[in-house]
């Protein structure tokens, strides 16, 4: 049920767009590889923060964004509103703040782009956050009770994982509105630096997930000994030629995902995780046993994934080859954090841009 619906008609009293200088620091995470250490001491530090409840007074403050209008040659039509949605706490809202800003930023038609964001705890702080800083935004936040995934929820190799807003983009097709057909479900750890659109374009043909697949990678890891060792669990992909991909960027297909029940298939795999230790990373494994092979595929250059380094230690890493659209700090290393600790990582200066934070100090001072 939609706890909050925001939906503002075009004013005349907008602000003019601003362009934040991406191709230049583009450049400069090319031309400078970055460094590869990272002190344990904020390795531990990133750990604690990232998953501690902030009170109301630990949530930030945020600049308002400039308005961003649609062109003439964009569609008033509801049906092609573009439909993302986006998790949002008092940890991850510089994040969310950041993803948003750059997704209008970026977009031809930024008016035709509805959010939809997931919540635990509904704090009204937020919504007024959302409602400061995108005081034009079309959304509504929905509310994702834990007890959804109570029980069912296995201990991964880092707490931030094991976390119940994680589990929310499972549920997607019975926590939105049945009017709501197809979504793009986005991290709050990414930046957008293309139009959005065009991943909205995505045909998924008789699929119902689309995200970049990364066949070089060694899918046996994601999965314990004990699955390839079980002879009926090792059979789970014969047919299928499964690849990883990464569940924080997908184009779904919530009508399908419905139809077909495939939140109560992710569901089963996570019960037999609680009996069995099959896999050791979150939410993402249950939903590669699912799709994993039976995908569209999408160009790579939708999710340059990884930049916030492992799960363990998130150390620093560079860009992967190719031309970019997104770029995403999953990972345990978030650029915020590492900005804020002063020892940021060379690819944080492409994320910092489009933050939209303010410091009490400066918000006092103004």
């Amino acid at each position: 049920m939609a706890f909050w619906n925001k939906n503002v008609p075009n004013s005349s009293s907008s602000s003019s767009s601003k362009c934040f200088p991406i191709l230049g620091l583009l450049s400069l995470i090319l031309l400078h590889p970055t460094t590869t250490t990272t002190t344990t001491s904020f390795a531990n530090a990133i750990r604690v923060v990232a998953i501690q409840k902030p009170t109301y007074d630990d949530i930030p403050s945020f600049k308002e964004a400039p308005a961003f209008r649609n062109g003439n040659s964009c569609s008033s039509r509801n049906i092609d509103k573009i439909q993302i949605v986006m998790p949002v706490d008092a940890n991850y809202i510089r994040g969310t703040m950041a993803a948003v800003l750059s997704i209008l930023q970026h977009s031809t038609c930024p008016e035709n782009t509805s959010f939809h964001f997931l919540s635990i705890h509904l704090e009204p702080q937020i919504i007024s956050l959302i409602n400061s800083t995108f005081p034009y935004l079309s959304y509504k936040i929905y509310h994702f009770h834990p007890n959804r995934v109570r029980g069912k929820i296995s201990k991964s190799i880092r707490q931030a994982l094991d976390q119940p807003l994680n589990y929310a983009r499972i549920y997607l097709s019975d926590i939105l509105p049945k009017d709501v057909h197809r979504v793009i479900y986005l991290d709050s750890d990414i930046i957008v630096v293309d139009d959005i659109a065009k991943l909205w374009g995505v045909d998924l043909g008789d699929k119902v997930l689309a995200a970049p697949e990364y066949c070089h990678a060694n899918f046996t890891n994601y999965f314990t000994d004990t699955f390839w060792s079980d002879v009926n669990l090792a059979k789970t992909f014969e047919g299928r030629r499964p690849c990883y991909f990464n569940t924080g960027v997908m184009v779904m297909d919530l009508d399908e995902w419905r139809k077909e029940g495939y939140a109560q298939k992710i569901e089963e795999w996570m019960l037999i995780q609680k009996q069995r230790r099959i896999y050791q990373l979150g939410s993402l494994p249950p939903i590669l046993l699912v799709f994993a092979g039976n995908i569209k595929a999408v160009d790579h250059r939708w999710n340059q994934h990884g930049l916030g380094g492992d799960n363990l230690e998130g150390k620093c890493r560079g860009l992967h080859p190719g031309p970019i659209s997104l770029l995403h700090w999953s990972g345990k290393g978030k650029p915020w954090l590492r900005l804020d600790a002063r020892k940021p990582c060379t690819i944080d200066y492409l994320w910092a841009p489009y933050d939209l934070y303010r410091s009490s100090r400066i918000a006092l001072e103004e």
